[in-house]
């Protein structure tokens, strides 16, 4: 028999890439999950890592393994949630992850309701960039959390996990006098952290334009951002829900592209009771996320 945990392992490294990675994501040593799948091979039968030197590389069976995996691990999470339906009163821990700018407009009164409706639910909020919600949620450092895509950055396919849409917002370019996007090919620009999706739609959005932005400042908090443009340092691109407040001089240009915000959570957990009411507290806030 096959032991869950070690293919839990296998997936993460499926996804993470390397053993450090995994070890450092679920708590574990290296040398810890080294032996662990180890063990594995031997319950498997056939290899399932190809090593070379200090990296690995998983052979196409383990490959198919990882498939049957997350099948595995979603059907646990559903005979969890079925288990957990038959309590009367929601209790436990509920880890929510979301991005800064929901934090404040969306997350604050999902929170309220939960609260009043389920006093016994400890809460607990992660603010992190959506690019790191997939792996957080797999890890099950969080239970549900908000995944985004733009136009230009599109969301990929994540095994394992569940999303369904929340909301939509339009993107605008921030600038100190109005102009299409392309007007600004020789302007300095203000974008977020590279690797983040607001660094990439920044980017993206502006070759497909017809330029590579010339990047000067990198601020991740859309406050900082507008501050940036009032101060003629750069202009920049900044959602709905980051332009609630715009500072005096900064004009918003409405563009055609779109921020589209998910709820994610791992498969088999949607209709788990705390998943549930979490789903049901946020769609709630988000029917007027910019008010």
């Amino acid at each position: 028999m096959l032991d869950v945990r070690r293919l839990r392992l296998l997936r993460e490294l499926a996804h993470r890439g390397t053993i450090a990675a995994v070890a450092d994501a679920l708590t574990y040593t290296p040398s810890a999950v080294s032996q662990q799948l180890t063990a594995l091979e031997r319950e498997a039968g056939v290899p399932l890592l190809e090593r070379t030197g200090r990296s690995v590389t998983l052979t196409p069976a383990a490959l198919r393994l990882v498939e049957h995996t997350e099948t595995i691990l979603a059907v646990l999470e559903e005979a969890t949630a079925e288990l957990a339906s038959c309590r009367t009163e929601l209790t436990g821990t509920l880890r929510i992850g979301a991005f800064p700018t929901a934090v404040h407009t969306i997350l604050s009164p999902a929170l309220v309701t939960l609260s009043r409706d389920h006093p016994l639910l400890e809460l607990l909020v992660t603010e992190l960039d959506p690019a790191a919600a997939p792996a957080a949620l797999r890890a099950e450092t969080l239970d549900i959390a908000l995944l985004q895509e733009y136009d230009h950055v599109p969301l990929a396919p994540e095994p394992g996990l569940d999303a369904e849409p929340l909301f939509e917002e339009t993107v605008h370019l921030a600038a100190r006098e109005p102009g299409p996007l392309a007007a600004h090919a020789d302007s300095p620009w203000i974008a977020g952290t590279p690797g983040t999706l607001c660094y990439e739609m920044t980017v993206r959005a502006c070759l497909a334009a017809g330029f590579t932005p010339r990047i000067r400042h990198h601020a991740d908090d859309f406050g900082t951002v507008l501050a940036l443009v009032a101060a003629g340092q750069g202009v920049a691109l900044v959602p709905d829900l980051g332009a609630l407040t715009v500072p005096s001089g900064v004009i918003l240009t409405a563009l055609s592209a779109h921020r589209r915000t998910h709820l994610a959570y791992r498969r088999g957990t949607g209709a788990h009771p705390v998943v549930a009411a979490a789903r049901t507290a946020l769609r709630a806030a988000a029917t007027n996320p910019a008010e």
